[in-house]
């Protein structure tokens, strides 16, 4: 029956590298292979000699003598332990998607737009690169990749130049995004699921992902694609709505106060998130109160002037998929750790590969081709470092920046190449080997500070 379990497993993480090939969003997949996963264990658990108790974190001995009762027992403990800690991620990312929505609502993502005041090409490759490394730290690389590819579809013409700038937001948002807690899923799960805090997080993954953004920039700020001025118009409206800046600020800043009520609290990351949307809804709710009276005094007609809650908007625009996704794959991977396969195939690799940072380096390979999703998740039952150990850091920081070798190695990337109909080809030619250089220019800098720092 293991042997059928792993089958299914590799059969599902196929279908969803090759999700582009086959047509087939990658949460059907995801989905399909959790639930076959758990259905074949409840159906062969009286065969199982080994259970990892995810809830007592450790091995269930003696359990092939135990009853068929128990072992059902222990298994739906399991199976809801694993549920609850997938149900804080997801309900921190929806939380966070939220906010974004909101924020998108009173078109504040348009306020960034005013900090554009140049049309020379180099520099504005090193500010949409800086914005994209801050951003993807705040809001998530995903979102902060649609932001500014949305506005450089307005102040850029010319389809060779944005391709270009597209490809180094990809680059430089992954790399912001691996020293944040918040600034890609993966590092949300290692820290929701203690394998990080987030100053420790920060304090070593910061400077690598600098150096992953800055090296890729140096060279590409050489090239004659980025010489000389673009020949966009600059001017136009900054926001459509005059509240746009006020949710901007409001929607960032609540976002960034999660990590500090948790630091605070010591609650889970999510119950920050909730309330911090609460308090972005309600400023959202008023601000369009106040424009719906407004209209109302100025006399505009019912159809113009009818009041839409922005909460319900922006929910209506949650990215339901990637969370289905999210619960499918986690719950897949909590299936394989509790049969203890994981933690089998980590002992494997460990004596092929005795070197730990070349496993984490190929990881980050890896994620360029593979989903970082059920990487990073799979790497969470595999290795049983406790907290804040070098390799948590140094595995949010291959994850999150090796996927920018592939235009489809990560989110930021597929969303880029779905707004600019980035060529898989053309982003492999000229602007992975950039991403190769700037991944490896990081990682060498992680190990020589994880060195400096553990020997002195």
């Amino acid at each position: 029956m293991e042997t059928i379990i792993i089958i299914v497993f590799l059969a599902g993480y196929l279908a969803i590298t090759l999700e582009h090939n086959l047509k087939i969003d990658k949460l059907i997949p995801a989905l399909a292979m959790m639930a076959i996963l758990w259905a074949l264990i409840a159906l062969g658990i009286d065969g199982y000699e080994n259970w990892f108790d995810s809830v007592q974190q450790g091995l269930v001995s003696g359990f092939s003598d135990l009853g068929h009762l128990d072992k059902m027992h222990i298994m739906e403990e399991s199976l809801l332990h694993h549920l609850g800690k997938t149900a804080e991620i997801l309900f921190f990312l929806l939380g966070a998607m939220t906010i974004v929505e909101i924020i998108d609502y009173f078109d504040g993502f348009a306020t960034i737009k005013g900090f554009i005041k140049t049309k020379k090409k180099s520099k504005l490759l090193w500010l949409f690169s800086i914005l994209a490394f801050i951003l993807s730290a705040i809001i998530d690389n995903l979102t902060a990749t649609i932001v500014l590819i949305t506005i450089l579809q307005k102040v850029i013409k010319d389809r060779e130049t944005k391709l270009w700038f597209a490809g180094m937001i990809v680059i430089t948002a992954n790399a912001g995004g691996a020293w944040s807690p918040i600034g890609d899923v993966t590092t949300t799960m290692l820290w929701i699921a203690n394998k990080v805090s987030a100053g420790q997080l920060v304090i070593h993954v910061l400077l690598p992902s600098l150096v992953c953004m800055l090296v890729p920039v140096l060279i590409a700020g050489r090239f004659k694609i980025f010489k000389g001025l673009i020949d966009g118009d600059l001017d136009g409206e900054i926001s459509k709505s005059k509240y746009g800046g006020t949710m901007l600020y409001l929607g960032l800043g609540a976002i960034l106060f999660v990590p500090i009520f948790k630091t605070v609290t010591h609650l889970p990351p999510y119950v920050g998130m909730m309330l911090s949307l609460a308090v972005v809804a309600t400023f959202a709710e008023i601000y369009s109160n106040k424009k719906f009276n407004i209209s109302s005094v100025e006399g505009e007609d019912d159809d113009n002037a009818g009041h839409h809650s922005p909460v319900h908007h922006s929910l209506s625009k949650i990215e339901l998929p990637s969370i289905l996704f999210f619960l499918g794959i986690l719950l897949a991977v909590a299936a394989m750790e509790s049969l203890g396969i994981l933690f089998n195939a980590a002992g494997a690799l460990n004596e092929a590969i005795p070197n730990t940072d070349i496993v984490v380096i190929l990881f980050g390979v890896g994620s360029a081709v593979i989903d970082n999703v059920p990487l990073v998740a799979a790497s969470m039952g595999m290795f049983s470092e406790p907290l804040d150990s070098p390799l948590w850091h140094f595995i949010a920081y291959s994850a999150g920046t090796g996927g920018s070798m592939l235009i489809i190695g990560s989110a930021a990337g597929v969303v880029a190449m779905g707004m600019e109909k980035i060529d898989f080809f053309w982003y492999l030619k000229k602007i992975a080997w950039l991403a190769l250089i700037g991944f490896v220019s990081g990682a060498i800098v992680f190990i020589l500070l994880r060195d400096f720092v553990l020997h002195g």
